[in-house]
């Protein structure tokens, strides 16, 4: 584990409010900077006092677990720090991240309802990730039993991405019957905690995961819920963000519906089928295509300018990356298209979501045509 890596981790287990520590990583320009800073930056930052001298050696846990292949973390300073999170009111300091960071940047709906719901209840969510699944967009969810649970199977199943945001460690699956669950979508997917891994679920950490599902999506789904459900605080956190948030309604004798319902008389979008969710999504995605192309430019090294990274092909730029050619009209499989490229995977990513935001490809299964 690198110096900058343990440094962050210190103010990660430095614990308090976020604020103060953001204030001080970007005033310092690392974690490492900040915490050789002076008593008085660490003041003006809103500090008493500087983080004592034995708390900032790296623990042992964190540093095994971020040796482990596919495991990372991404603090605030980070590019590939998910700009759809920097924008909501308390951004974690650093993410734990379990699968390719950037997968965190791919668009994305937050499936959330009850633990117990009904078995129309989990149909209907598997039927929604199953179909946002398909259309290239990323399923994203609690990882808690019932609909979350049915929301990431049915992503996993229709071969799309599904990312799950944990209210514990990565270490503490809960309940722990998901651990098998947890490592199946870290192997295809991406699992994100802002907890250390050894980090046990305690109460309320729960709401506060929910505000990193709701800022990670574009929007919120709400299949079934109570009034008094988790998922109507992931719902109003996503409206606290500024983002869409989308709710089934049901039978005025389900008790799981009420809070749908409330959903709805305080502004909620009522759908009846992914259709409208994926007919709502482009206008939603215009801030993250932008962000995206900023980080492809800088990621490859290429001038920031006016023009489109990913020209039209019978643009003066033509195809420069030999990627439209490279697509066809047959649907071809990422692997395929990073042999016919020569890009890295991580960069076909970013240029095959700017270019489906563009409204020229098209997305089934994983895998990747011109749209006709």
């Amino acid at each position: 584990m690198d110096s900058e890596h343990a440094a962050l981790l210190a103010l990660v287990r430095a614990g308090g409010a976020i604020g103060p520590r953001k204030r001080l990583l970007e005033r310092c320009g690392s974690a490492e900077a900040a915490l050789s800073a002076p008593s008085a930056t660490w003041r003006e930052c809103g500090f008493e006092t500087r983080l004592p001298a034995p708390a900032r050696a790296a623990d042992a846990g964190d540093a095994a677990w971020l040796e482990c292949e596919g495991n990372h973390l991404v603090g605030w300073l980070h590019p590939d720090y998910p700009p759809l999170l920097r924008e909501i009111p308390s951004p974690p300091l650093a993410l734990f991240v379990s699968g390719e960071p950037a997968r965190l940047w791919h668009p994305a709906i937050a499936i959330v309802g009850s633990r117990g719901p009904s078995a129309g209840g989990l149909r209907h969510a598997r039927d929604f990730a199953s179909t946002l699944a398909s259309a290239g967009v990323s399923v994203a969810s609690g990882l808690a039993t019932g609909i979350d649970t049915a929301a990431h199977e049915a992503a996993l199943t229709a071969g799309g991405l599904t990312l799950a945001v944990l209210g514990a460690g990565h270490g503490q699956p809960y309940p722990p019957s998901q651990a098998p669950l947890q490592a199946r979508i870290a192997g295809t997917g991406v699992v994100v905690s802002e907890y250390p891994p050894d980090t046990p679920p305690r109460r309320s950490q729960f709401p506060a995961r929910n505000r990193i599902l709701a800022g990670l999506a574009l929007g919120t789904l709400v299949v079934e819920a109570g009034l008094k459900s988790g998922a109507l605080i992931t719902a109003k956190q996503a409206a606290a963000s500024g983002r869409e948030v989308f709710a089934l309604p049901g039978s005025i004798d389900n008790p799981l519906s009420r809070g749908c319902h409330q959903l709805i008389r305080d502004g909620a979008q009522l759908v009846e089928s992914p259709d409208e969710i994926l007919i709502a999504l482009p206008p939603l995605a215009t801030g993250l295509g932008m962000a995206l192309e900023r980080r492809l430019a800088h990621s490859e090294g290429l001038e920031r300018t006016v023009k489109p990274l990913v020209p039209e092909p019978d643009s003066p730029d033509g195809d420069p990356h030999g990627l439209w050619q490279a697509l066809g009209h047959d649907p071809t499989d990422m692997d395929e298209l990073v042999s016919r490229t020569g890009l890295t995977a991580a960069s076909l990513s970013s240029m095959l979501l700017v270019m489906e935001l563009q409204g020229r490809v098209s997305v089934e299964h994983g895998r990747y045509s011109r749209k006709r």
